[in-house]
């Protein structure tokens, strides 16, 4: 026999795709549900948390629960382009740009081969679908190669990673290390998705032709609403010039 939460959570799913409740429509207060269908408040929740965790609804701090919008899948493309090339050349996705200076601490210091308090630049990149934040990247470079008057409307158009290839030397290496995990409390919050929705991690350090690493960023995508496309080209057979 299905559980209340999940008998809750299929009439509700039932009404979002039969579009009774409509996206951006804001569902009824948790305490007229939980009334509604004669059960607890704790069971209500967890009900909802399934629909949640399935990117059906999100719940915005202060406002209630809404019917998400279908969201757009995102592609992210490894092998040294850009992290943020496909979102921010969609145009439907704008992008927000935050900087912040600080120093170099935990495991910053080893991934940017840097001493510990050094000066570092910190771009926080949240794109947003609709009302809706959509994916979320953090970007950090040293001190000396981030742009003196901050990001520009261009970057904010066409990129982060866009503005800093300016400022820094041809790369000679980028390493990607991807894994699957569930989303810290404060990035389930910044986000709008359930602590119990899978994101995609991934770990990028950029290092130029003399061995310095110029960037680290750290992105984190959803997995309702992203891919990780990896593409490995090969030589067949052996070629050689014989003189």
């Amino acid at each position: 026999m299905a559980s209340r939460r999940h008998v809750i959570a299929d009439d509700l799913r039932t009404q979002i795709s039969s579009g009774r409740i409509k996206a951006g429509e804001r569902l009824p207060s948790e305490a007229q549900l939980a009334a509604r269908y004669a059960v607890s408040t704790p069971t209500l929740r967890n009900a909802l948390a399934v629909l949640q965790g399935e990117g059906l609804i999100e719940k915005i701090h202060g406002r209630g629960n809404f019917v998400r919008h279908p969201v757009r899948r995102i592609t992210y493309v490894g092998g040294g382009r850009r992290p943020d090339a496909d979102t921010a050349t969609d145009a439907a996705l704008r992008v927000s740009v935050r900087t912040t200076h600080l120093r170099a601490r935990g495991d910053l210091t080893a991934l940017l081969r840097v001493s510990a308090s050094s000066p570092l630049t910190e771009f926080l990149c949240i794109s947003h679908a609709e009302k809706s934040p959509h994916s979320l990247a953090r970007i950090y470079v040293p001190r000396d190669l981030a742009p003196a008057d901050g990001p520009s409307e261009s970057a904010l158009r066409n990129g982060v990673w866009a503005r800093l290839s300016e400022q820094r030397p041809p790369l000679a290496e980028v390493q990607e290390r991807v894994s699957a995990r569930f989303p810290t409390p404060r990035e389930a919050t910044t986000l709008r998705i359930s602590t119990a929705l899978p994101v995609l991690a991934i770990t990028r350090v950029a290092t130029d032709t003399a061995g310095r690493v110029v960037e680290v960023a750290r992105l984190v995508l959803p997995g309702d609403r992203a891919d990780a496309l990896f593409t490995h080209h090969t030589m067949s057979g052996d070629r050689r010039t014989e003189g």
